[in-house]
């Protein structure tokens, strides 16, 4: 009988290890990295166990110790290809795994971005990318590997229900501003703004003030001002390269900033999908707020714009082109004015009801719903804990920030579109055409959201972050992270001329490796979180400086064409400006706020800075020749 119950004791305790719950491993590992074991609900007497790597003629003993039943241990193994796992203990189970080479894993984002330099195109960056991933991880059989990009890659990123609310926001979110730009509602908030320009000085701050008003998407931005402003600063002697600046640098950062715009639905996207890699709880809407205050490039820039306007002084290129302005030439001799402007006037309202508050009321309904969606969700998750003393902060915390979003952006259709019926300003063909329109402009947007999510699994499953972790993390300073994420996405994003592009292929390898190398340096949890929303907000700083200045950027090119200025023109003037609003807030911002100073006397002596880099080396456009007044 006491053969028996061990008998039977051996079996079910094998069977029970051999349950994926209680045993944990990769299906993919790396050669020579370690990589994590789970082992759980064995019985307490059993305090360690035998793992016996076998590939081909090769084998390898690792010992593992026990406590209360668990253990979690990282290993590795120098063998390769397919292998057997045996686990020895008071019985023997079997696992299997694959090993591949560690330098690999580094080949499908590296692939993906060396190809978005090369073509300049990247949903097929970032397709051969996924693609090369599942090649190496479905054994390098190139039929498997496309078929399981799709069924498997492509389509677990579209089933989430997270992923989904992200989608269905962005495309109703478009659709609210195809609305608001068909019915007259942001060419009415400009025209608001227009009547103030009547010197040069604030026909540059009324540009400047226009372009963070239309805060909600970058093309309406660009477009908008652009051809608005136009004749205006034409009138007022203003050069169409400071205008083009002007549209630039309010088009990209302002939109990257702001906690409801086009953008936010991909970004919290990609910081939701990285939060989830390392099994953070954090709110994804909560962290991009916090980052907020971190995106010193963009801050930096609009106030770059601010300051020079205000003051009215410029250096280098952009100098010469506004002291030539002054004497009546608003366009450099020999310059090539873009010819073809059909696509950015076909975007503006032409009707003759121009009512502002056809865009306000939506877009302040947007925002208004967005904010009472977190709360109420919130403060709903908090009764449900048994939580009844807490704050903002907790609110958001513990806020289900994707249904707010949708619920306020549906909201806002709905508005939208009864506002422009009532006022017969279309009919209901023409607004739901609108709707479309709005709806979709994002499709590009969501393509590339779907396929970051795509490179960001198949980085995830080859442990990407884990190879570079082992390379960098005895030499990679921590407090460094930031900094270092925020030359390499500026440098990329410059050299492709996108910004979403890298957020997607940067994003999902810096937030694992922020975690684990601020837990491999036994940093502080504050310190931990300080450097991992720094490194968030590096990738989207870092990705905007590309998106604002590099001259196949769609936004700079529309920045030209809707100020109908030389498009090399716009880049040479322009690009001074960035680099140096880029290299002060590198010193002063990125590098010093890792080690704890704060962010907010960062922008604060960053301001400080800009300033005296202006008055310094800027000079005022003789009065002489100046014909403003």
């Amino acid at each position: 009988m006491n053969r028996f119950l061990i008998v039977l004791f051996i079996v079910f305790f094998g069977a029970s290890l051999a349950n994926s719950q209680n045993i944990s491993i990769p299906e993919l590992v790396l050669t020579d990295i370690p990589f994590s074991i789970k082992i759980s609900d064995a019985p307490d007497s059993v305090t360690s166990l035998q793992l016996k790597f076998s590939s081909k003629a090769q084998s390898e003993i690792v010992n593992m110790e026990l406590s209360n039943g668990t253990a979690d241990t990282s290993v590795s193994t120098k063998l390769s290809g397919e292998i057997l796992i045996t686990v020895v203990g008071i019985s023997e189970v079997e696992l299997k795994t694959k090993s591949i080479p560690g330098f690999l894993s580094i080949v499908p984002p590296l692939l993906a971005i060396l190809l978005a330099l090369a073509l300049r195109q990247v949903i097929v960056a970032l397709v051969m990318g996924i693609f090369v991933g599942c090649f190496f991880i479905y054994d390098f059989n190139p039929l498997l590997a496309f078929m399981s990009m799709i069924d498997t890659v492509l389509l677990n990123t579209l089933i989430d229900s997270s992923n989904m609310s992200i989608i269905v926001f962005t495309l109703l979110f478009g659709g609210v501003v195809g609305l608001i730009s068909a019915n007259g509602g942001t060419k009415g908030m400009a025209n608001l703004i227009i009547r103030f320009a009547k010197t040069r000085r604030s026909g540059m701050l009324s540009s400047w003030l226009m372009g963070i008003v239309i805060f909600f998407d970058d093309y309406a931005n660009t477009l908008i001002v652009g051809n608005l402003m136009r004749p205006i600063t034409d009138k007022l002697k203003i050069s169409r390269e400071k205008l083009a600046f002007i549209v630039d640098s309010t088009s990209a950062p302002v939109t990257s900033l702001f906690i409801v715009s086009t953008w936010i639905g991909f970004e919290i996207g990609l910081i939701q999908d990285g939060l989830r890699t390392i099994a953070s709880t954090e709110n994804a809407y909560d962290v991009f707020l916090q980052t907020i205050p971190y995106r010193f490039y963009p801050i930096a820039m609009i106030f770059f714009v601010f300051i020079t306007s205000y003051m009215k002084r410029d250096y280098g290129p952009m100098y010469h082109a506004e002291v030539r302005a002054s004497n009546g030439q608003v366009s450099r001799p020999g310059a090539k004015i873009p010819d073809d402007l059909t696509e950015t006037t076909n975007f503006l309202h032409n009707g003759d009801r121009i009512r502002w508050y056809n865009a306000v009321i939506p877009i302040l309904l947007l925002v208004l719903g967005t904010i009472l969606g977190l709360a109420y969700t919130g403060m709903n998750s908090l009764a449900e804990q048994g939580i009844t003393n807490y704050g903002i902060r907790e609110i958001i915390g513990n806020s289900d920030s994707n249904k707010a979003l949708m619920w306020s952006s549906l909201f806002a259709c709905i508005v939208a579109i009864i506002m422009t019926l009532s006022q017969r300003i279309m009919n209901l063909s023409d607004t739901i055409d609108s709707w479309f329109r709005g709806i979709r402009s994002m499709l590009l947007a969501i393509m590339i959201l779907i396929l970051a999510w795509g490179i960001s699994s198949v980085t995830e499953q080859m442990q990407t972050a884990n190879y570079i972790i082992h390379m960098l993390s005895d030499s990679l300073n921590p407090r460094f992270l930031p900094v270092i994420v925020f030359i390499v996405c500026a440098i990329t994003s410059f050299s492709t001329g996108s910004s979403w592009g890298i957020m997607a292929i940067m994003m999902p390898i810096v937030i694992p490796l922020s975690h684990a190398v601020t837990s491999h340096s036994d940093m502080s949890s504050s310190d931990s979180i300080l450097i991992l929303h720094g490194v968030i907000s590096s990738v989207l700083a870092g990705s905007v400086f590309g998106d604002h200045c590099s001259p196949i950027a769609d936004t700079t090119i529309l920045s030209s064409m809707a100020s109908s200025c030389d498009h090399i023109d716009h880049v040479r003037t322009q690009l001074p400006y960035a680099l140096t609003a880029g290299v002060i807030c590198i010193f002063v911002g990125d590098i010093p706020t890792a080690f704890g100073f704060s962010p907010f006397l960062s922008i604060a002596i960053i301001f400080t800075l800009i300033t005296g880099v202006v008055y310094y080396f800027g000079k005022r456009i003789p009065e002489a020749i100046n014909s403003t007044r």
